[in-house]
């Protein structure tokens, strides 16, 4: 996998890592993309987080069990991308939206909820929210919002672009 150069190793392949003279000798991994969940079922939260881990590209930098937590740790972790359900106790995920988004309004915020009638997404993309997913979607559309979300792109789960697409 790796040549021999005389100071520094280089990667044949494609892969996470980078080598620039200012790390002369060393490899530099790329920088993973930051995620925080928010999801009031744990069994919910647990499959995301091993789903991510499994990706490699990811850390999962906080687990909020309520929109209020996701408040707190969005303001503590800044991170890349936040995926917020809508229906939490304490504080539902339209709130928790709202009050993340105007203390940082670069936030991503990344919809994941059962409830996807054309009202909640509507709701959701009004206060800033940049993507929505139905939580019955699979894993390679949640990777895929994710990346694009990170990207500057809008995502929705092809389910609700198309409903969005025939009006």
């Amino acid at each position: 996998m790796f040549a021999k150069s005389p100071s520094r190793q280089v990667a044949k392949s494609p892969s996470r890592q980078l080598t620039t003279p200012a790390t002369t000798g060393r490899v530099r991994k790329l920088k993973k993309i930051t995620v925080l969940m928010a999801d009031d079922h744990a069994l919910v939260r647990q499959s995301m987080f091993k789903l991510l881990k499994k990706e490699g590209c990811f850390k999962v930098v906080g687990q909020a069990q309520n929109g209020s937590e996701a408040v707190e740790m969005a303001r503590i972790f800044r991170p890349d991308v936040i995926l917020m359900d809508i229906a939490m106790p304490v504080l539902n995920g339209l709130q928790a939206t709202r009050q993340i988004l105007i203390a940082n309004p670069a936030a991503k915020v990344l919809i994941i909820s059962a409830h996807s009638d054309a009202e909640y997404i509507e709701c959701m993309t009004a206060v800033g929210a940049v993507g929505f997913l139905e939580k019955q979607s699979a894993a390679e559309i949640l990777i895929k919002a994710i990346h694009e979300v990170v990207n500057g792109h809008r995502f929705f789960s092809p389910a609700i672009a198309k409903r969005m697409a025939n009006g």
